[in-house]
């Protein structure tokens, strides 16, 4: 069990995601049906694919990263400051950007 924290051995995640295409018909027939077949359970009888296609960015499958903000504590003398940074654009470039951060 955690008794004691140091605030500033925390780095805080926030990445952003939407679904690889803007609207369900720009996906190719074969991603349809795997996105329907995916998606059938959690939307049950009360959506169809199409509909539920925009919660597709939660699904690795289906989504794509747009932004990723990294922020941290710092201590400056007596001071406490949270410092954020945020990547965003193309998700490939997100991604090496991260990796060197």
């Amino acid at each position: 069990m955690i008794t004691k924290l140091n605030i500033e051995n925390i780095l805080f995640l926030d990445i952003e995601t939407v679904p690889e295409s803007e609207q369900f018909s720009d996906l190719d027939k074969t991603k349809q049906e795997l996105w329907e077949h995916k998606s059938q359970y959690q939307r049950r009888d009360e959506f169809t694919a199409e509909e539920f296609y925009e919660r597709a960015g939660i699904w690795a499958e289906f989504g794509k990263i747009i932004c990723i903000s990294v922020g941290y504590f710092k201590m400056e003398g007596d001071i406490r400051t949270f410092r954020v940074t945020s990547f965003y654009g193309d998700e490939i470039k997100i991604l090496k950007i991260l990796k060197t951060y």
